[in-house]
């Protein structure tokens, strides 16, 4: 019994690390390859952001538009959800297998965690 115990935690151990492991993006370019072509989705949002500095799609029925720059490390966007301007925001981003997440606040406010499909 103890043996498999061990066995479980040693199998399970490292996947879970897997799973919680995140690479910092570094670059612009490094940005674009992760997410070019390809939607950003989450339960009710599915956002496109392109290599020339759009972000379109919806979200919980509402359109969402804007724009963004790659600055100094961080994933900058001005951003209109539906009429709403939620204004500009500088955030980190961060990629693990087809996930990335974006913290506002240049890495010290909320997180958003997207699929890449």
């Amino acid at each position: 019994m103890v043996r498999g115990i061990v066995l479980m935690c040693a199998v399970c151990a490292p996947l879970h690390a897997l799973a919680d492991s995140y690479a910092r993006v570094q670059s612009g370019p490094e940005f674009t390859t992760a997410v070019e072509g390809r939607a950003l989705t989450r339960l009710g949002i599915e956002l496109v952001v392109s290599k020339s500095g759009a972000i379109n799609g919806r979200a919980f029925g509402k359109d969402v538009t804007g724009a963004w720059v790659w600055d100094a490390g961080y994933f900058c966007r001005d951003l209109f959800f539906g009429g709403e301007d939620l204004g500009p925001n500088c955030q980190t981003v961060e990629l693990s297998g087809t996930k990335i997440k974006f913290t506002a606040d240049r890495g010290t406010g909320q997180s958003a965690t997207f699929s890449i499909r």
